[in-house]
């Protein structure tokens, strides 16, 4: 009964870990480039009392084990990195990205992060940067008195181009930046990841190139991959077994109240 009281605690802690997950993507349903991300559980070590395969008699072995668990625990969050859905924009610098790549920002500190949130906004030194300022690598200046509503051309292929005086004139590449894993991508919030060991490094290539790169849309941008239904859905699921682990504490209490008071 003690086992019990502290196998029903790890459940309840566990799922509470789903809960929170759960809540995050509730939260960041409307938060460009947010990719869902699922809670993982595991069960603890057992106790084991006896062995199977062990002898049973001079001729026998026993065919099944005696044991008992400790409850469960998480043990990682996976993010899903599926299409999410993508919706027209008014702003000629919002760019979605169909495919498996990531645009690729420079941090403050010099270093790179990866994101998928084309949101870009223009700096006061004609830059294109995210919403926080991180520049986008490689960096794209654009000339001095265009008008951006009709000026500013970004193609299905990266290229990024700009009408002055009736002539078309490149000023930029955008590259994007895919990984073997990018499950394994270091979240750094702000809409940003980071390469990390588990991810690989990053493999660079073109919008519409062979390496699966994904093509661009200009005046588009790509929302959250969280299904409301679905998450919904777990959310009762994990309010479930809260309650049903909660009452197993219970229950467990009080057939230990019960020992206990047994009078002899």
């Amino acid at each position: 009964m003690i086992r019990s009281l502290w196998t029903a605690a790890s459940g309840m802690n566990s799922t509470q870990r789903y809960f929170d997950t759960i809540a995050n993507n509730l939260a960041n349903v409307n938060t460009v480039g947010y990719r869902q991300v699922r809670a993982e559980f595991e069960d603890l070590l057992y106790a084991h009392r006896k062995l199977a395969g062990t002898p049973a008699t001079d001729e026998t072995v026993r065919p099944l084990d005696v044991s008992v668990g400790h409850g469960s625990r998480v043990a990682a969050t996976q993010r899903i990195f599926n299409q999410g859905i993508i919706k027209a924009s008014d702003s000629p610098v919002d760019i979605a990205i169909r495919g498996e790549g990531f645009f690729r920002v420079e941090m403050p500190n010099g270093e790179y992060a990866y994101t998928r949130n084309g949101a870009f906004k223009i700096d006061a030194n004609k830059q294109i940067v995210t919403a926080q300022g991180f520049r986008l690598s490689p960096e794209i200046i654009l000339p001095e008195n265009i008008n951006l509503e009709k000026d500013l051309i970004v193609t299905r292929d990266g290229k990024v181009n700009v009408r002055i005086n009736d002539d078309i004139t490149g000023v930029g590449q955008i590259e994007l930046f895919r990984f073997v894993n990018p499950a394994g991508l270091k979240a750094l919030g702000e809409n940003v990841y980071q390469e990390t060991q588990a991810s690989g490094e990053a493999i660079q290539g073109s919008p519409e190139d062979d390496k699966g790169m994904g093509t661009l849309y200009q005046r588009f941008l790509e929302y959250s991959n969280v299904n409301m239904a679905k998450e919904m859905v777990n959310m009762i699921v994990a309010n479930r077994a809260y309650e049903f682990n909660s009452r197993a504490i219970q229950t467990s209490d009080s057939m230990l109240n019960t020992a206990v008071n047994i009078k002899r």
